[in-house]
């Protein structure tokens, strides 16, 4: 039989459960550790969530820089040809007809159909 008392044998059991505890919360801990970071890896603002999101926010840009830019392109292309230095008759008088809204009696009108 057991010679230890009802007191002794309580501090035994207490030693026993705060080895084990020691025991387990270190690697608890220590999980605890690599959830954290692996959750703010790929949910964090500078996660892999993130990462992508910023990449399709670039990738819209550059489409809407590039469309922009065609624009532009266009519109410079135009307007050279309305400068005095190198002004297109055609450009001219295609402009003050839509400006005007004036036909000439020569002119052939040929309607747009609407399919």
């Amino acid at each position: 039989m057991n010679h230890l008392g009802r007191g002794a044998r309580g501090i035994v059991v207490r030693q026993e459960f705060s080895r084990k505890a020691r025991q387990v919360l270190g690697p608890l801990m220590g999980a605890a550790v690599m959830v954290y970071f692996g959750y703010h890896a790929v949910q964090g603002d500078r996660g892999l969530i993130a990462w992508w999101n910023l990449r399709f926010e670039i990738e819209r840009a550059a489409t809407a820089l590039a469309d922009v830019t065609a624009e532009k392109k266009s519109i410079e292309h135009r307007v050279a040809l309305l400068r005095p230095e190198s002004l297109d008759r055609d450009m001219l008088e295609e402009r003050a007809r839509i400006m005007l809204g004036a036909v000439s009696p020569d002119d052939i009108i040929i309607p747009e159909s609407t399919f």
